[in-house]
């Protein structure tokens, strides 16, 4: 027996416009974020070294240019997923974390979650702050800077800018590098707000690996 109004057939399912789950039949056509999903779960997989250089361009190739879900499966079928610990993360994201520190070095790397503004309270310490792996869940960040002696370090990763045009300088120095510009989209923009006595501010791209100067130097184009 059907209802009235209900046009859909025996095997169908009507439109519900959710995102793609678990039991989502493969040759369902797979939708930007579905291809960013799995592009995150090969980053990490990467990063962790569950995947060579070689193996991760491919499989972003692959990932980009796929049109249902099957294909994208297919990429990451052995590979551990990361929807877990990024869901925990997301969920700890901070409106504002304050770092407070005298003399001993601060380090954020890895899959350190970063927050909408970051306060920086240090003395005579080196601070490292590593983007290139973190749980970004914003375009934006802001980070207000007093810090003393020593130097700030910011690695970036692609499509990431650093503006310090509002940053106060005494005794200290501004450095900024950025990785060539392969035209992508900017992911994050970071904003420094405050003073820096004393030192330097380095701003600078990941260092290639090993395996990526074996290879030589990276294609104009992207990737070789």
């Amino acid at each position: 027996m059907t209802r009235d109004g209900d046009a859909s057939m025996p095997g169908e399912s009507l439109p519900s416009g959710n995102h793609a789950g678990p039991g989502s039949p493969p040759e369902l056509r797979a939708s930007h974020a579905d291809r960013d999903r799995v592009v995150e779960v090969l980053r990490v997989a990467a990063g962790d070294g569950r995947l060579t250089a070689d193996e991760l361009d491919e499989r972003l190739d692959g990932a980009l240019s796929a049109r249902t879900l099957g294909e994208l499966t297919a990429l990451t079928d052995d590979l551990p997923s990361t929807a877990d610990s990024l869901g925990a993360a997301v969920a700890e994201v901070k409106d504002v974390l304050r770092i407070e520190q005298k003399h001993s070095p601060v380090t954020r790397s890895g899959r350190w979650v970063v927050p909408r503004r970051l306060v920086l309270d240090v003395k005579w310490c080196a601070v490292t702050l590593d983007f290139t792996r973190a749980v970004i869940t914003q375009d934006t960040l802001r980070i207000d800077v007093d810090m003393r002696g020593k130097t700030l370090t910011l690695i970036t990763g692609p499509g990431m800018v650093v503006d310090a045009d509002a940053l106060r300088l005494d005794y200290s120095r501004v450095r900024i590098r950025t990785a060539p510009d392969h035209g992508e989209p900017i992911s994050l923009r970071i904003e420094l707000v405050g003073e820096k006595k004393h030192g330097r501010v380095v701003v600078r791209p990941a260092r290639r690996t090993l395996g990526q100067w074996l290879r030589g130097p990276a294609s104009p184009g992207g990737r070789g």
